[in-house]
């Protein structure tokens, strides 16, 4: 192997003219990494791969031979966006053998995916007739390879498999997931978040250093100057409730981490700008490779931050103003970036790859913007100035509609406001169905930033305060006295109304830094209260800061993931334990487990003689009763929670608890959907806890339903059998005029 600078040397002189072809680079890469093979894949539209030059295969295979992404060792490293290091690839179970290109005799094979802006454009691979795993410095300088190789294939016709070829004249229509509900209609404004460097190598690697300090400092001040200008108090755009994920931002930005890859890569011989380029761009293969759609956003905030970084470097000019109302559309966003946005008047948010749960829906919620989430291919399909409709509350993105739907958009955009300012009647009111049944709505949060919204829904309290999720915004466990300052909060802003904390839920897709996870299943693997009770320290310290947080007031605590009583009562022990210590004492103290697990419903009689309440988790029971991964597309809506299997475990469990006098509980989505609240309470689930979104819809659905008259139905709708109830209970709720 080469050293990196003299490879760098010879790419540079490569291309001193300004080009070089793809056939010289795989050339020079093949000589100075001495590989038998060095080929390039380009990826052409319908997500196709395309050799486009070799190095050491038949010259005849260039423009033949093609795989499809996800095929073949080379498809794979395009699909995972990740390196395929393999001693043996040809016994690789994902090798595609393709006799035109003679690589038979080629055993080691090391793909480079390559990509610009967070797009693979295609795969840079060497191979060699011995095997072996090629070194993590051969890994690295074939890497930096692969970023000049993407400033070839960016100009080359090389594509990221979205555009489908529709004109640019055509109305499009993608589903997302909503992240901020609303309605928004206005010119389309691109977010770029791809910009070239000026220079990829560089001569003095201690001036790159410089340059990257000194725009770290500028960068730093920038955010400064743009988190003091948010509001400290005050309307619907009340940001001060936003500063928990502000400041989990500033962290990320003040990690010397990143930015000391960063210094690793000018070391190499890059530009200071290439170098952040390419540490985002690991940054985001590595997010793409995170199940938990959280951690996933905190990544993004890297990506945020690298661009305002390369934004200090290159010294852009000031943004341009955009029109008032106009729908920004980005492939990832950051917080601080959209507070620039919304700054300069933006009426709505589209962006390609995002969750409920990341920094940029929190800020979008807080901040009453209308935002939705995952939408494959928009980027690639919309122009600069396309007009659109975001509806969120339905979880589409329509561009370049027809003018008469526009217009509906707007008068469905009237109509909502209407709606909402008419819900707003019922936030004072107390929960109840038509019928004098008493029932307790309550909220599912897990940042201090929600704690307003107790206020702006009337929520009967907090039935889900999820703890982990301020620890994976600050990349790491709090100790006692902070996590205590957390909690001690949110029982302040709670006041009398009951809060329902529950412990620590980490472990498989959840991981902070010095957590590790190699499991094929994490769903079912080291997670939640199993990582507690193997690291006892931690959950006893959570435990102690809880207590110390309630302050002898009352205290509600429940433990994730339980699947025996034993662990139940080893985590009840180790709290009661604490609460011997810790003073003063709460003025109560419940304990409680979340019913995630249905092996816990074969424990029913001992469960219920130590827990003082139970709290459904309606997500993870649909995915551990019908052994399907919530998080798989193709099987979101093969199970229902309007089943026989799971009103039969609700059922059971109400009537158990009941006897036993244990208070149930259901939250996570079904205690959201209208229909799903309706049968849960019709089976004597009177208290659900939801985001704050479903507060008052479900309460102003329950102010006109008569119990008495819908729980003969649903017993002759469940005597009728079959797997879906859900249609035969729209039916009734449709013809008694009921919202749902």
């Amino acid at each position: 192997m080469s050293e990196p600078r003299r490879l760098l040397s010879r790419l540079r002189s490569l291309r001193a003219d300004g080009s070089a072809p793809l056939s010289a680079l795989v050339r020079l890469v093949a000589s100075e990494l001495v590989s038998e093979v060095c080929s390039v894949y380009v990826q052409r539209p319908g997500d196709i791969l395309e050799l486009a030059a070799t190095e050491g295969l038949k010259a005849d295979a260039i423009g033949h031979t093609r795989l499809r992404v996800g095929e073949g060792i080379v498809g794979l490293c395009a699909a995972k966006g990740s390196v395929m290091n393999l001693p043996d690839a040809q016994n690789h179970p994902a090798f595609a053998y393709r006799p035109e290109t003679g690589e038979e005799p080629f055993a080691s094979m090391l793909a480079i995916p390559v990509r610009r802006s967070g797009r693979t454009l295609g795969v840079l691979a060497v191979q060699n007739r011995t095997p072996r795993n090629f070194t993590d410095a051969e890994v690295d300088d074939l890497e930096t390879v692969a970023m000049l190789v993407a400033e070839v294939l960016s100009g080359s016709g090389a594509t990221d498999g979205s555009p489908d070829g529709l004109g640019a004249t055509v109305p499009r229509v993608f589903s997302g997931t909503s992240l901020m509900g609303g309605i928004a209609a206005g010119p389309v404004v691109l977010l770029r978040t791809g910009r070239p460097a000026i220079r990829l190598l560089a001569d003095d690697p201690k001036a790159e250093q410089i340059r990257l300090d000194q725009a770290v400092d500028r960068m730093q001040r920038g955010l400064d100057d743009l988190f003091a200008g948010v509001p400290s108090n005050g309307g619907l755009a009340d940001v001060t409730a936003s500063r928990d994920v502000l400041e989990a931002y500033r962290l990320v930005a003040s990690d010397a981490g990143w930015l000391r890859r960063a210094g690793d890569v000018i070391r190499g011989g890059t530009t200071a700008e290439a170098a952040v380029q390419r540490v985002a761009s690991e940054l985001h293969d590595r997010m793409r490779r995170i199940g938990d759609p959280y951690l996933r956003e905190r990544l993004a905030d890297v990506e945020d931050l690298a661009n305002r970084l390369l934004t200090a470097l290159t010294g852009d000019a000031a943004p341009v103003p955009v029109p008032a109302g106009a729908i920004l559309l980005a492939r990832r966003l950051g917080p601080a970036e959209l507070l620039d946005w919304h700054a300069r008047g933006i009426g709505g948010v589209a962006i390609e790859e995002a969750s409920p749960s990341g920094h940029a829906a929190i800020l979008a919620r807080a901040l009453g913007i209308p935002a939705i989430g995952g939408l494959r291919g928009m980027l690639d399909s919309a122009e600069q100035g396309d007009d659109a409709v975001i509806d969120a509350d339905d979880g589409q993105f329509i561009l370049r509609p027809e003018t008469e739907v526009v217009h509906a958009y707007i008068r469905a955009r009237e109509a909502r406001s209407a709606k909402y300012a008419d819900l707003a009647v019922w936030r004072d009111r107390p929960a109840a169905s038509a019928d004098g049944v008493p029932l307790k709505l309550m909220l599912n949060i897990g940042l201090g930033l929600e704690l307003p919204q107790l206020a702006r829904t009337g929520a009967d309290g907090i039935g889900l305060f999820r703890t982990e999720i301020a620890m994976l915004a600050r990349g790491s466990v709090a100790d006692v006295a902070e996590q205590a300052a957390i909690y001690a909060r949110v029982l302040d802003e709670a006041g009398d109304k009951p809060v329902l904390f529950r412990t620590l839920d980490l472990g498989a897709d959840k991981l902070l830094p010095g957590m590790v996870s190699a499991e094929e299943n994490p769903a079912m693997g080291w997670r939640s209260l199993r990582v507690g009770l193997d690291r006892p320290a931690l959950l006893r310290r959570q435990l102690r800061a809880l207590l110390l947080a309630a302050g002898g007031r009352a205290l509600s605590v429940m433990f994730p993931m339980v699947a025996t009583v034993a662990e139940f009562r080893a985590a009840r022990s180790l709290l009661l334990a604490e609460a011997k210590r810790v003073r003063p004492a709460p003025a109560t103290l419940r304990i409680g487990t979340m019913l995630e697990v249905p092996a816990l419903m074969w424990q029913l009689p001992e469960l219920l003689k130590v827990a003082d309440f139970i709290s459904v988790g309606s997500n993870d029971l649909l995915q551990f009763l019908f052994a399907a991964d919530r998080g798989t597309p193709s099987l979101y809506d093969r199970y229902d929670f309007l089943s026989q299997p799971v009103l039969d475990l609700i059922e059971q469990l109400v009537g158990s608890a009941h006897i036993t006098g244990v208070s149930v509980s259901v939250c996570g989505e079904a205690a959201s959907r209208p229909l799903d609240a309706l049968v849960l309470v019709a089976l004597g689930v009177t208290t659900l806890s939801m985001p704050a979104a479903g507060i008052l819809p479900i309460k102003a659905m329950f102010a006109r339903v008569d119990l008495r008259s819908f729980r003969p139905v649903l017993a002759a709708i469940r005597r009728g059998g079959g797997f879906g109830l859900r249609e035969p209970v729209a039916v009734w709720a449709r013809e008694q005029g009921i919202l749902v």
